[in-house]
């Protein structure tokens, strides 16, 4: 299931055509065009400190009201039954959604084909499921067989440099670096926190091979696509998914490789490149920011609303 590639090689492959659609005034607006959602969850529904009841109440009426399937689809790098009681706590009700993909359900394949490793666990421990029921054992950089990396120990203290020594150790031996999450920055509250995707990074730029399962990797949209057929009852037409998300190399560009329709949420993790001096979202901004990307989206939001 894994791939390995880096984001350079994913925009070599990303249709450079078209400009943002259009801006739309809310979800309403396009939802009887489609069957099921593919929604992105940080940054969309919450901020890692609060839910967005707007998005929330968008989310239950395309599930709700219309009955058709909502599928989370996160780069969370632990399992998604370990992460349905963090959605709760922040206010996210089951009602919000009918299914749930993580990136840590992608990656649980890839670490069993490592095992018994040793692998060298990178991350804090409230990411200790994604290793439950895997038979591996751990080591550090100097004698493990591969990394598994799910983010930062401290991520409200360090960045990826204080990784460098030991990650220099890994790729000088040669081991691969499994990431959990490609998501190199999410916000929590107001504050920007380093992610597994950007350890990836530096241990790409130090030589080091990196396998990735999340978003916009091929592994979690088929996890995604599987659920929503399951749910739906009858095949999953593909140009009647939307896929909806704020991070551009993740989210965007996941839609764009599997050829899904796509709802950017512009005032996400992108929003200081892409607002106006007045802190609102500027449409010829979101453009030019989406064009330099390689990038394409089928439509616009400055936040998810019905």
């Amino acid at each position: 299931m894994g791939l390995v590639a880096s984001e350079n090689s994913v925009a070599k492959r990303m249709p450079h055509a078209a400009l943002p659609a259009r801006f739309i005034s809310g979800l309403a607006e396009i939802a009887p065009r489609y069957d099921v959602l593919l929604c992105d969850v940080w940054g969309v529904i919450h901020n890692g400190r609060e839910s967005f009841p707007l998005a929330v109440a968008a989310l239950e009426s395309f599930g709700q009201q219309m009955g058709k399937p909502v599928v989370l689809i996160s780069n969370a790098p632990r399992p998604s039954f370990d992460v349905r009681p963090q959605l709760r706590a922040l206010k996210v009700p089951d009602t919000a959604f009918s299914g749930f993909v993580t990136s840590g359900d992608a990656t649980r394949a890839e670490l069993a084909r490592r095992a018994p490793g040793p692998a060298w666990a990178i991350g804090p421990e409230r990411d200790g499921p994604l290793y439950e029921g895997l038979d591996l054992t751990f080591a550090g950089p100097d004698r493990a067989a591969f990394i598994s990396a799910t983010g930062l120990i401290d991520d409200e203290t360090e960045t990826p440099e204080t990784y460098r020594a030991d990650l220099q150790i890994a790729a000088a031996r040669g081991l691969t670096l499994v990431c959990a999450n490609p998501d190199r920055v999410v916000h929590r509250g107001e504050k920007l926190i380093y992610c597994a995707g950007a350890l990836a990074d530096l241990y790409e730029g130090l030589g080091g091979q990196v396998v990735m399962a999340g978003k916009p990797y091929a592994p979690i949209y088929d996890l995604a696509l599987i659920e929503a057929e399951g749910l739906l009852g009858e095949p999953v037409r593909r140009e009647r998914v939307l896929a909806i998300g704020d991070g551009g190399p993740t989210d965007v560009a996941g839609a764009n490789l599997q050829g899904l329709d796509c709802l950017f949420i512009a005032g996400g993790i992108h929003q200081q490149a892409v607002s106006a001096p007045d802190g609102a979202i500027d449409e010829a901004l979101t453009r030019q920011f989406l064009s330099q990307a390689g990038l394409t989206s089928t439509y616009v939001l400055p936040h998810l609303r019905w």
